[in-house]
Formats: structure tokens, C-alpha cells, sequence
């Protein structure tokens, strides 16, 4: 007798808590909650007046985030000149041996224009080929290091007694395979208007299109390049020297980038001129925990050279003068609780892993806003998106940042119940 009231008990009790269940789902609350911080009280416009420039397209960007902070048609797709020359050296660094020997071929040593006049058979050091091209902006040399590594990316090795002696079809194939790693590069870092058909810059165009960028996404690749400390190093030597291999020759260059001087913190990049680009040049400075990249394309045509600097040093005086880091939010090991719906365990804490420091104007506003909901439906995972940051910059949205959970909390279901019953009433 005492048995059968025991298991109606049960029976009972555990109705009783199936209703609860359905209740406390049915009335808990999944509503969003808002705080926010502002920081000033305007919104500015994004370019100021006073900058004249003579070029047709460019941008002034932080380099921390990719943030345009000044631009002028920095959308607009044109052809970069020698600027290429940025992306054929990330392309080389991060992909081919830098104490590897590159061997100019007919098809390199015939480039034309800014040329080292290396002779086929001509053997360097891929590492005092990329400070050579950079400084001096020589044609042959990009040449000659898209073929060496294009090959070395589809065959292992470089065949050197071959280079000097290979077709130009066959040298075309080469440098063909080092442009798709340049392009393949370019989509990773979210440059959809740009496309490179030849590794030094010059003019070209083919069945898919013309060798071109925007200045905006010619400053992210050039963000990516300075954060590579070779790069950094190559861009602010003002003199190198090296030999050919087997002594044919000595080689002395000295840089032909004048920003070098100009501004303090001033790491490069490169220059650019061809006859469709006009005078070209991205710069970059790296100033007091700030780095800011510019570009001018398409500055002034001849002999109108020294546009590119005037406009390079308008850009990044306005980006120093102007410009301050500002704590917009920090990373928070213990947010805010929530609870959890259905949960094996009814609540919960978040954090925010993420901090966000910015180049801020201080006539720009900035809002945050912390959306997180009073409750999430079990189950939820540790490390489960539960919220999101919201940064609006001068009334715009600028970027998302995730709120995760900090614990696990399965669902309850009948079983969970029962076990909890028997827990309470058995043991």
C-alpha cells in the first residue's frame, strides 16, 4: 500500500513539474537589453574640405582596421603602375625560399622600361632581388621573381640551366601561376575591384580584364604588407648592395622613395608611373602606436613628378595632426548573467573576448551598444554566441562583436525530471 501511494506520489509530483516546465518556457522573457556608451556628440563628415589633392583617386586609411579616414574616388577602379610591386613582394615573402637562387631568363631579362639589364643566365639571391626591386623599382627583377616562384609553386624547384634557356611561352606560364597567387591573395584580403595580370605593374589586359585596383583596396593590401616586418625592413632601407653569383657583376641601388624623409615614422611603400596610371605612390608611416596608409593614383602625368608627394604629405600630416586612439571598449571576463530556458542549469554567465581600440576624430561619435537577451532557449554551448556588440561610428554601423557564453546548459527534459524526483524523495 505504501508503495502505490509512493509511485502516485511520483506521478503526481512529476506533473506538477512537466507544468512548470511548459510554464516557465511559456512565460520566460527573450526580450533584448540595451546599454551603450557615446563618445562625442556630432556626426562628422568623413573627408575634410581643405585637402586639395591632385590626384584623381585616393584614400588615407588606419592600418589597424582598414578604416577609411579620408577619400577621394577611393572606389574608383584604375590602373597602379608600379605599386603592384607591394603585393609581388608579400606574394614572394610567403611563398618561396628567400635564400633561394633565381635565374633570369630571355623573357625577364627582355622586360622593358626601369630595367636592371641583367643578361639570361644571370644568377641572384631571391632576398637581394626583393630589396633591389623595391628600392629601384626594376621590371626585369619582378620579372624574374614571379618566374622563380610561380615555378617553384607548381614544379618544387626552380630548373636553373633551363631558365636561361626557356621559351618566352614557357616563362609566360610561370609568371601566369605567380599573378593567380596574386589574385588569390587580393580575394583573402577582400579586394573583389582588383585584379593583377603582371607582377611589376605594367600595362596589361587579357580575356579577363585589365590589370587595375582602387586606391582603397591598394591601402588594405598594403595595411596587410607593413604588418610583415621584412616588408617593413626592405621599404626603409635607403641604400643596398649585392653580386651576382658567379661575380659578373656588383649591384649598388639607392631607394627613389623621397617620403622616406618627409614625415617622421615613414616606412615606404613604392612608387608607381606608367602612361595610363600617371604618377602613383602608397604610403605608409607608423607614428606613435598609430600607422596610417595613403594612396594617390593617377597624381599628375610629366612632368608633373612630384605631385604624389605634396598629396602623400597632405594625407598623412591630416591622418597625424587629427587622428588619436580611443578605447572604445575592453575584453570582459564576467558580463552579464542570463538565463537560461529548459536549462539543466537555469542561468548562466557571458564575456565579451574581444577589445576595440580606434583612430577616433573628436568631432566623430561613437556608440556602443550591448545587445544581450534576458534568456536563451537550452541547449547552449560554452563559447556560443548569445549577444552582440554593435559599434555605430558617425551614425553609420561600423562592426559586430560577438557576447559568449561561458557555460554549457543542456535541455531539461522527462528524464531530467524523473532523475530529479527520485533525487529528492529516494536518497
Amino acid at each position: 500500500m505504501k508503495i502505490s501511494k509512493i509511485k502516485s506520489l511520483l506521478v503526481v509530483l512529476t506533473a506538477a513539474f512537466m507544468l512548470l516546465w511548459q510554464t516557465s518556457g511559456a512565460l520566460a522573457s527573450s526580450g533584448a537589453v540595451f546599454g551603450g556608451v557615446v563618445y562625442g556628440d556630432k556626426t562628422a563628415p568623413q573627408n575634410d574640405a581643405s585637402l586639395e589633392l591632385y590626384a584623381r583617386s585616393a584614400v588615407l586609411i588606419d592600418g589597424a582596421n582598414n578604416r577609411i579616414l579620408y577619400g577621394k574616388n577611393e572606389n574608383e577602379v584604375m590602373p597602379m603602375a608600379s605599386t603592384t610591386k607591394i603585393m609581388t613582394l608579400v606574394i614572394a615573402l610567403e611563398n618561396a625560399d628567400l635564400d633561394g637562387v633565381v635565374t633570369f631568363s630571355p623573357y625577364a631579362a627582355s622586360q622593358p622600361d626601369v630595367q636592371l639589364n641583367a643578361v639570361k643566365g644571370e644568377q641572384y639571391r631571391l632576398s637581394d632581388l626583393l630589396y633591389v626591386m623595391m628600392l629601384k623599382s626594376y621590371n626585369d627583377v619582378a620579372a624574374a621573381i614571379a618566374e622563380y616562384v610561380g615555378e617553384v609553386h607548381l614544379n618544387g624547384e626552380q630548373d636553373a640551366e633551363g631558365a636561361s634557356k626557356r621559351s618566352v611561352e614557357e616563362s609566360k606560364r610561370y609568371v601566369a601561376e605567380f599573378a593567380s597567387l596574386m589574385n588569390e591573395k587580393a580575394e583573402k584580403l577582400g579586394c573583389a575591384d582588383t585584379y593583377f595580370i603582371t607582377p611589376n605593374g605594367l600595362d596589361a589586359q587579357d580575356d579577363d580584364g585589365t590589370h587595375s585596383t582602387t586606391a582603397y583596396e591598394l591601402a588594405k593590401i598594403a595595411a596587410y604588407a607593413v604588418e610583415n616586418e621584412t616588408v617593413t625592413k626592405i621599404c626603409t632601407t635607403r641604400n643596398y648592395s649585392c653580386s651576382e653569383l658567379h661575380g659578373k657583376r656588383n649591384v649598388s641601388v639607392a631607394t627613389t622613395d623621397r617620403f622616406l624623409d618627409m614625415v617622421n615614422g615613414a616606412v615606404g611603400l613604392k612608387t608607381g608611373f606608367t602612361g595610363n596610371a600617371g604618377y602613383c605612390f602608397v604610403g605608409a608611416v607608423k607614428h606613435e602606436g598609430r600607422t596610417f596608409i595613403s594612396v594617390v593614383l593617377a597624381s599628375g602625368w610629366p612632368p608633373n613628378k612630384n605631385y604624389k608627394w605634396s598629396d602623400t604629405k597632405k594625407l598623412m600630416n591630416y591622418g597625424i595632426d587629427n587622428y588619436f586612439p580611443e578605447k572604445i571598449f575592453v575584453a570582459e571576463e564576467e558580463h552579464k548573467k542570463i538565463r537560461v530556458e529548459d536549462g539543466t542549469v537555469e542561468e548562466i554567465g557571458t564575456y565579451i573576448p574581444f577589445s576595440l581600440e580606434m583612430l577616433i576624430r573628436e568631432d566623430e561619435s561613437v556608440k556602443v551598444v550591448y545587445e544581450l537577451r534576458e534568456s536563451v532557449p537550452a541547449p547552449v554551448r560554452a563559447n556560443e554566441q548569445v549577444g552582440t556588440v554593435y559599434i555605430y561610428l558617425n551614425g553609420e554601423s561600423f562592426r559586430t562583436f560577438p557576447i559568449l557564453a561561458k557555460e554549457s546548459s543542456a535541455k531539461r527534459d522527462y528524464f531530467w525530471f524523473l532523475k530529479k524526483i527520485w533525487n529528492i524523495f529516494c536518497l
